[in-house]
């Protein structure tokens, strides 16, 4: 792989080559990309899907909306730091293409703003919820009309394959999704395969998938554009990772190590001394004792420890990323840049506590079975009205919820058993903690 093709600036639709030395330098192509993502319903919707606990009422807790502004906040400074190593090692991208250190943070940071974009209510027990609906639940009804890669789509949802389809599909109108640049698209898609077959390899590339079929020929052309190292051949499709996204990755595992974290001593679900003293441990090398003890309160120390491990972690990783970008760019590069941290011993005592304490507390587990339950329900009422089980069923009811579903209009009596049902997956991922519940009280007849 070379940076040239990975930096591509191409959209879809392109009749031309959009080259960067021709970009307008006040507003440039990648952060077009940035811009798209913000304003997007999809994005907006975030705002009422929490980061740790479902539904929680606090004022303390990340919803997904703020953990993509830090990671995409974050990324940005890690693909800058990284673009400027970058260029002094291959100065013709600047001198012979015009390539800025800042076209780096502005692909990462736009990749990073997204990468929660596909994700359902109730965090990932939502993937969990719809996919066990099919693959253990009533939509086991489906399995005989679908091809066996076209029930795994639905059988192991994937909130990164639904985040491709947010950005890409093509409805009524509006061609190419958001239309963004194929590099940002690359660097969004941490799992560049189809979703059989389930974990062919150890390769991280491979842990999950990061398109559907409906999606399987636009990412194809995605990947060729941007020249991605194929890893198999024939009818099941992978690719390498592009290289940014192993700073997407990093910018993420960067901010749910440390602000989830953060979150569950709020919340009162960590001690806060013993908090304090593993958040130590992580930046140790690099803090400043004086300053440190100059601060008189919990809060102002542990808000010194979280900017500090931020910034220690960012400079790591692009530490990491350099010393192995021959490898990355060979398509041998097979593991996260924090598989090779230095903390990677801190990284994992501090998750283990993390699991422990807040993603296994009392109240997420609650409140995960109640989305379960929830999400379920409202699957059987949204299925059995799009595709009922009886032809030419005309029930009123199915009536009724048929002109409830407005944002489902998209879908044809000519579509596939599979267009509709994806369409109704990701509808359904699409709604918010919020709106979930909501609709389940409405269509229970609990609220008029």
């Amino acid at each position: 792989m070379n940076w040239e093709q990975l930096l591509s600036l191409k959209r879809f639709g392109d009749t031309h080559k959009r080259l960067r030395k021709e970009q307008n330098e006040t507003r440039l192509g990648f952060e077009v990309d940035y811009d798209r993502i913000i304003f997007s319903s999809a994005f907006r919707s975030l705002q009422d899907k929490t980061q740790v606990i479902p539904l929680s009422k606090t004022d303390f807790v990340h919803t997904r909306l703020t953990h993509s502004l830090e990671v995409s906040v974050v990324g940005r400074s890690l693909g800058r730091l990284t673009g400027q190593k970058l260029l002094e090692k291959h100065p013709h991208l600047k001198d012979t293409f015009g390539y800025q250190m800042n076209d780096f943070g502005a692909i990462v940071a736009a990749a990073a703003l997204a990468h929660d974009i596909g994700n359902p209510p109730f965090g990932h027990s939502g993937e969990k919820a719809i996919g066990e609906y099919f693959s253990y639940g009533n939509g086991q009804r489906f399995k005989e009309q679908l091809s066996e890669k076209e029930f795994q789509d639905l059988a192991k949802f994937e909130g990164n394959a639904n985040g491709f389809k947010i950005l890409t599909e093509n409805l009524p109108g509006i061609q190419g999704g958001l239309r963004l640049s194929y590099a940002t698209l690359g660097a969004f898609t941490k799992y560049p395969k189809e979703s059989l077959p389930h974990k062919p390899s150890k390769k991280i590339e491979d842990k999950k998938f990061g398109f559907f079929q409906n999606e399987k020929a636009v990412f194809e052309e995605v990947a060729e554009e941007l020249g991605l190292e194929k890893t198999r051949e024939g009818k099941d499709i992978g690719y390498c990772r592009h290289p940014l996204a192993f700073l997407v990755e990093a910018a993420d595992d960067i901010c749910y190590t440390i602000i989830d974290f953060e979150d569950g001593i709020n919340l009162g679900l960590i001690d806060e001394d013993y908090a304090l003293e593993y958040l130590i441990k992580l930046v140790k090398n690099n803090i400043n004792t004086s300053k440190y003890n100059q601060l008189t309160n919990t809060a102002d120390r542990l808000a010194y420890l979280r900017a500090l491990a931020i910034s220690t972690l960012i400079n790591e990783a692009a530490d990491i990323f350099l010393k192995n970008e021959e490898a990355i760019l060979k398509g041998e590069f097979h593991e996260s840049l924090f598989d090779k941290s230095s903390y990677e011993a801190q990284i994992k005592d501090i998750i283990k506590i993390s699991i422990e304490k807040i993603y296994e507390s009392e109240e997420v587990i609650n409140k995960e079975i109640a989305g379960y339950r929830m999400l379920a329900y409202l699957l059987d009422i949204f299925t059995s009205a799009l595709i009922p089980e009886k032809e030419n069923e005309a029930s009123n009811f199915r009536k009724l919820i048929l002109k409830s579903l407005s944002q489902l209009d998209y879908l044809q009596e000519k579509d596939s058993v599979y267009e509709k049902l994806i369409g109704i997956c990701s509808y359904t991922a699409s709604l918010t903690d919020g709106k979930t519940v909501a609709s389940f009280e409405k269509y229970m007849g609990m609220r008029l």
